[in-house]
């Protein structure tokens, strides 16, 4: 698909290029950019184009869940703000753990975030708050997971419970 880029300006121009391939928004105007008609039918199309979006719309719940709900990962695009939404951060970590990567501190001590992201991808405790690296389900989901994940866990007498040693064989 070749994008004129001499209308990068043009709204209903580049509202359907986006509709067709969402990455285009990165070739619109700043001002289309932050148009949310247009982000949002970008990322309908493609969950990456979060990417392209201003600043201010990279804050705009509804459209930041819609990409995650689509690519995880793109909870990395989030404004510090919504990465500090558990709904929004429960959406990425429950696609992929990893995403507990880019929550606020906050969200990284939250039980229900931590459990559902360790749960995905157990070597992502490495991130976990030192008191839920401590707790004994947070630890078993990990190492359901990943064995690997052992290495994360903030307090070694748990190495010693019945159920962990016997997930770890």
């Amino acid at each position: 698909m070749e994008l004129d880029e001499t209308r990068n300006d043009d709204k209903e121009y580049i509202l359907e290029q986006v509709k067709q391939k969402g990455s285009l928004l990165d070739f619109a105007s700043d001002r289309l950019k932050d148009d949310r008609e247009v982000v949002i039918a970008a990322v309908i199309q493609d969950g990456n184009s979060l990417e392209f979006a201003s600043d201010r719309l990279k804050d705009d719940k509804e459209i930041v869940l819609e990409s995650i709900r689509k690519v995880g990962w793109t909870v990395c695009y989030a404004s510090d703000r919504l990465k500090n939404d558990k709904e929004v951060v429960m959406a990425g970590v429950k696609i992929d753990g990893q995403e507990l990567y880019f929550a606020s501190e906050s969200l990284r001590d939250d039980y229900d975030t931590v459990y559902e992201a360790v749960a995905n991808k157990g070597l992502i405790l490495k991130y976990a708050s030192k008191r839920l690296r401590k707790n004994k389900e947070i630890v078993l989901a990990a190492l359901k997971s990943d064995k690997r994940a052992k290495e994360y866990i903030a307090d070694k007498n748990l190495l010693e419970d019945e159920q962990i040693k016997e997930i770890l064989g």
